[in-house]
């Protein structure tokens, strides 16, 4: 999603939907709501959210924090100026997020979550019943907090005696441990200028940090931003021929995510072939998952690692790597742009 502005009021849309002609028919009132959130997805596009309330609405030392309560979408984590996840459809988000990885694994004792403060990740993490730990680790100790506090979903994962909460940047608490993982996740914000997470992108990070502290079969899963067909070269395409130069198997896949007004990627890589099929997959759920899964099978799974044209060949033909120096950024703010 693209960059937020500030909440206005009255009614957002008054200029426009309020206005009558001879030819129009009178505005029903009863349908207007008193406030919008509206998000900048480019310069002549906008996404807006009819607001309930604005629940909370500050900064931590390293990001911009809101949680808006929407009539759509319920609850939404707003993040540096982009929605991180709506109440109603983060299932989406963070299934396929999580249980490609563990499903595709042959026997995933051990998960490291890079980011992942509100506990979506950990928690469809811990679903998997044969899991011995979860590590999730996030930079940003007031947002993970406030998650805890206003996300209630989530509580029973942050109170799992199977999670090992750590409080650090991802990239040196995983240079500072000795120990690898089964599955290593990144549920990063999207890189955006001045935000903290895009240096976890680049190709330096995956070769020399991240890979090694993955087991031999080990498998890595990233989110990687908006992958439409007006909006998958921002990162998408370049996320995933990067971590092609590290790992011999990649697989990119899509959703599409409503509350994101857009189709969503992830990346999973690995130096051993994904080569199960749908019934296998199907039979790992049922085997391995707690509860039912609401968005993934195997079958949908499978569909969703085949791209549409376009979005193929671009990432068949896509040559950029990032780096430190040459990153790719997503509409957003970090708070390093104000300081």
């Amino acid at each position: 999603m693209g960059e937020a502005v500030e909440i206005f009021y009255p009614n957002g849309f008054s200029k426009i939907c309020n206005a009558t002609t001879k030819n129009q028919p009178p505005v029903d009132k009863s349908r207007q709501f008193d406030s919008w959130y509206e998000e900048e997805i480019d310069e002549d596009l906008k996404w807006s959210f009819a607001l309930k309330s604005v629940l909370y609405k500050g900064s931590s030392e390293y990001q911009d924090i809101a949680l808006l309560d929407t009539k759509r979408f319920g609850k939404v984590l707003v993040i540096d100026g982009k929605m991180q996840s709506a109440e109603v459809d983060e299932f989406i988000y963070h299934e396929c997020l999580i249980h490609p990885a563990l499903l595709f694994h042959s026997n995933p004792k051990t998960v490291f979550i890079m980011g992942g403060g509100e506990g979506s990740a950990a928690r469809e993490a811990l679903r998997h019943k044969f899991i011995d730990e979860v590590v999730m680790c996030d930079i940003d100790e007031e947002v993970v907090n406030f998650c805890r506090r206003y996300l209630t979903v989530n509580r029973d994962a942050f109170c799992n005696k199977k999670l090992n909460l750590v409080i650090n940047d991802a990239k040196a608490e995983l240079e500072k441990r000795t120990e690898k993982f089964d599955i290593i996740v990144g549920d990063l914000a999207d890189p955006v200028e001045g935000g903290p997470c895009y240096q976890l992108y680049t190709k330096s990070f995956y070769e020399k940090i991240l890979k090694p502290k993955l087991n031999e079969n080990g498998i890595f899963v990233t989110q990687a931003g908006p992958a439409g067909i007006f909006t998958h070269k921002e990162v998408f395409s370049s996320i995933y021929h990067t971590i092609r130069q590290v790992f011999k198997y990649v697989l990119a896949y899509t959703a599409h995510v409503p509350s994101f007004a857009d189709t969503w990627g992830w990346v999973m890589a690995s130096d051993q072939p994904f080569s199960i099929g749908a019934e296998e997959i199907d039979k790992r759920i049922a085997e391995r998952v707690d509860g039912e899964l609401l968005y993934l099978n195997g079958s949908s799974f499978l569909s969703s690692a085949t791209m549409n044209k376009t979005v193929y060949l671009s990432l068949l033909n896509e040559t950029h790597v990032y780096t430190e120096e040459n990153a790719r950024f997503i509409p957003g703010h970090g708070l390093g742009n104000h300081l």
